[in-house]
């Protein structure tokens, strides 16, 4: 999730430079050349069913395709701050969804955990300086408003779409190994962004992007396609859904500081306080229990 965060505050120059549905397209063909002989099932592995290829199916589309959609969007119609509070349910979600789907168990803890995972980072977006436009009045204020409300149920819906990506991860990790699964969630990337990829690709002037782009691209592509997706899979191996959704508060906080270290940003600090709340719920969630300790 660190690294989730690094590459999302340093996809900000990609964005400036390359249309986003263009940028992914590449994303996911970078990512896919680079891991295309983890594709090969191995020796050792039970052949798909309909289910595994079902949820590997629905893990790309819900949470690369639908997540990218719903977000971009979504906070183009709405504030930062609204998004960012919004956003602050992922843990929560995550948590309710393992219990719905995968009949996890969640102690007093995690769920305190949580709690303070979504207060740090709603408390970071409202320290945020920033305000809404001034909408008018009328029709224009009431087609601002319902903009907003749109944009406010997008951000949700890829919040569904993260804590969805998350839950199915932990029911694949147990049948596949993680390599397999990055392999094939890429080349389902791959394949449902190649229709406006394309459509971009042939309207896009490619001699224009600097050769420092490129650099950066290549390595968002193998961050955001790679290594993220397999330390995330590695992991869930033996981490419950609940407990790992709790790490996802560090995506704002290590893009904070890609931001301010990479990018001349500032921080406040409010939002120091509230990453540092943030990071108290991640050690709460992780520290060993009583048994385990003896």
């Amino acid at each position: 999730m660190s690294l989730v965060g690094s590459y999302v505050a340093l996809s900000k120059p990609l964005v400036a430079a390359l249309p986003v549905f263009l940028l992914a397209w590449m994303r996911f063909g970078i990512g896919g050349l680079a891991i295309v002989h983890w594709l090969k099932k191995p020796a050792d592995e039970a052949p798909l069913t309909f289910r595994t290829k079902k949820l590997i199916f629905l893990e790309s589309f819900l949470g690369n395709f639908m997540f990218s959609i719903c977000m971009l969007y979504g906070v183009s119609m709405t504030s930062a701050i609204s998004a960012g509070v919004i956003m602050a349910s992922i843990p929560a979600v995550v948590a309710l969804m393992s219990w719905a789907f995968l009949r996890e168990k969640i102690s007093v803890r995690v769920w305190l955990s949580i709690a303070l995972a979504a207060f740090g980072i709603a408390l970071a977006s409202l320290s945020k300086q920033e305000h809404l436009p001034d909408v008018g009045q009328g029709l224009d204020a009431n087609s601002s408003h319902a903009n907003m409300l749109l944009g406010n149920l997008l951000v949700f819906a890829a919040v569904l779409c993260e804590s969805a990506y998350a839950v199915i991860g932990k029911k694949l990790s147990g049948t596949m190994s993680a390599k397999r699964i990055t392999s094939l969630i890429n080349l389902w990337g791959f394949i449902l962004m190649t229709p406006m990829g394309l459509y971009w690709a042939f309207h896009f002037s490619f001699a224009a992007v600097k050769p420092g782009i490129w650099v950066l691209l290549v390595f968002y592509a193998l961050a955001a396609s790679v290594w993220t997706v397999w330390l995330w899979m590695t992991g869930l191996r033996s981490v419950p859904a609940a407990k790992a959704g709790v790490f996802m508060v560090l995506l704002p906080i290590s893009a904070a500081l890609v931001g301010v270290f990479a990018l001349g940003e500032s921080v406040s600090t409010m939002q120091i306080i509230a990453f540092a709340i943030c990071l108290a719920g991640v050690v709460l969630a992780t520290l060993p229990a009583r048994s385990q300790r003896r």
